[in-house]
């Protein structure tokens, strides 16, 4: 159970290090990663806004967070809360893991499209 915890505090730390030092490359530097499909098209895809709204959520600016992109931003604490509870599954070593339905991922993905369309129109 000891390596299975290290392991798991290893890789948050070594991710939460990355997106600490992603944020002082843009921030300083301005080194960010483009959106593909809006430098190629001109619209905004439903993913756009993501890097804004995580360097807000690190300054704890919820409100801009919540416009850069707020379907990701709803979304976001199920998430972090699935990835946790896998987490303390895999270091328990418990069997039960969380079943998440299969309609739940097309109504995520259903959600996405429709907002990737919305924000283009609107």
């Amino acid at each position: 159970m000891k390596k299975r915890l290290l392991k798991v505090v290893s890789i948050n730390i070594i991710l939460l290090l990355l997106l600490l030092g992603y944020y002082y490359l843009n921030k300083y530097f301005h080194i960010g990663i483009p959106c593909l499909f809006y430098k190629i098209t001109s619209f905004k895809c439903p993913g756009c806004g993501i890097t804004r709204m995580l360097f807000s959520l690190i300054k704890l600016d919820f409100k801009s967070a919540f416009f850069y992109n707020p379907v990701v931003f709803i979304l976001l604490p199920f998430l972090v809360f699935y990835i946790i509870y896998q987490e303390y599954i895999y270091i328990t070593k418990r069997k039960n893991k969380l079943k998440i339905p299969d309609f739940i991922y097309y109504l995520i993905i259903f959600i996405l499209i429709i907002f990737g369309i919305l924000r283009n129109i609107i």
